[in-house]
C-alpha cells in the first residue's frame, strides 16, 4: 500500500502547482534574466535582427573620460609646491612639493595612484585615488583645477578626511 501512496501524493502536488503556462523554460536563470532563456521570449527581437550599431556596447559616459584617455590631463602634470622655495629645494627637503604624472600624485610623505576619473577637462580633473603613506592606506576623491594662466593648481579633497579648505600650489619651472 505505501508504494501506491507515493505516486498519488506526487500527482496531488502536481495538481496543486497551478500549472502556469507562462513558467520560464528550464534553462532560464533563477533571477528571470532573459539572456539565458529563449531569446524570442524576451521581447520578440533576436540579436541577429538588430543593426550593427545596436549590437555595440555603449561607450562610457563622457563625464568619466579623461582628456588623453583615462589619466590626469597633460596641462596639470608637472611639479608643484605650496611654498615657492620648495620648487628649488633638494629632493627630500621639499616638504610641500607635489609631483603629478598621468596617473599619480606624489607628495613628500604619501603617494596617490589614480583609480577612476569621475570628470575631466583640459584644465581640471575629479578622480578617485588610492593613497599610501606613513604606514597607512586610504581612498580619497580629489579635484585638481588650474587657475591663473595655469600657474596655480587648486587641490580640493572630497569625502571623509577631506581638508576643510582647498590648497593652492604654484607651478615649479
Amino acid at each position: 500500500m505505501p508504494r501506491l501512496m507515493l505516486p498519488a501524493a506526487l500527482l496531488l502536488l502536481a495538481a496543486c502547482s497551478g500549472g502556469d503556462d507562462k513558467a520560464p523554460p528550464d534553462d532560464a536563470t533563477a533571477t528571470g534574466s532573459p539572456d539565458k532563456a529563449d531569446p524570442a521570449a524576451s521581447d520578440g527581437v533576436v540579436d541577429a535582427d538588430l543593426p550593427a550599431e545596436a549590437k555595440k556596447t555603449p561607450a562610457a559616459p563622457e563625464a568619466e573620460r579623461a582628456v588623453d584617455g583615462d589619466g590626469i590631463p597633460e596641462a596639470i602634470r608637472g611639479r608643484w609646491a605650496l611654498k615657492a622655495a620648495d620648487c628649488t629645494a633638494k629632493r627630500g627637503t621639499d616638504l610641500t612639493a607635489l609631483v603629478i604624472d598621468a596617473t599619480n600624485l606624489r607628495f613628500y610623505e604619501s603617494h596617490g595612484e589614480l583609480v577612476r576619473v569621475r570628470s575631466s577637462g583640459a584644465t581640471q580633473v575629479l578622480a578617485d585615488y588610492k593613497f599610501s603613506g606613513e604606514g597607512q592606506d586610504w581612498d580619497q576623491r580629489v579635484q585638481l583645477e588650474l587657475a591663473g594662466d595655469g600657474k596655480t593648481l587648486v587641490l580640493r579633497d572630497q569625502g571623509k578626511g577631506a581638508a576643510a579648505e582647498p590648497m593652492r600650489y604654484t607651478r615649479c619651472t
